[in-house]
């Protein structure tokens, strides 16, 4: 497992300081067997979200998903499918708490097959829930977003662009 330090992202923010950064990256749907999907508590601005983060430089976007996953809850995903891909500047923007300027680029995925329990591993979650999808917490406002866009997709929407 990389820390944030190590990885490609902490090696440039050691550069660029807290300055915009255009962020390819990833975020996952996990759904269980009674149609829930996980939602992790963030330690940074203390509300839910979806599991997903940034990529690095050698590895794909099925790569990034699953070591994303792996790292911050424990679950090993299989079968990952894209749903959808959100850009949109007016909702893709994130300023951390600690001044980090992000514009994200993310491949939406989503499973059913996954093995293990989640739980917070790295840090970066402060516990894992499941949620009934049409009936979610607070969310990070484009987590929020593309499960809105992931139940377009599953009712027959085909590939949504947010």
């Amino acid at each position: 497992m990389t820390s944030f330090s190590e990885s490609y992202l902490g090696q440039l923010r050691k550069v660029i300081g807290n300055r915009l950064v255009l962020l390819p990256g990833t975020r996952i749907v996990i759904e269980n067997q009674d149609g829930k999907i996980l939602l992790d508590l963030r330690a940074d601005f203390r509300i839910w979200a979806l599991p997903g983060g940034a990529c690095e430089p050698d590895e794909s976007a099925e790569q990034t998903i699953a070591r994303e996953v792996l790292e911050e809850s424990g679950l090993v995903v299989q079968q990952v499918t894209p749903f959808g891909f959100a850009s949109n500047p007016q909702w893709e923007r994130t300023t951390f708490p600690n001044g980090d300027a992000c514009r994200n680029f993310s491949l939406m995925f989503t499973t059913q097959q996954f093995s293990g329990t989640p739980r917070p591993v790295d840090g970066e979650a402060l516990e894992y829930c499941w949620f009934d999808p049409n009936h979610l917490p607070e969310m990070v406002p484009n987590h929020r977003r593309s499960v809105e866009a992931w139940l377009r997709w599953k009712a027959g929407g085909g590939f949504q662009l947010i």
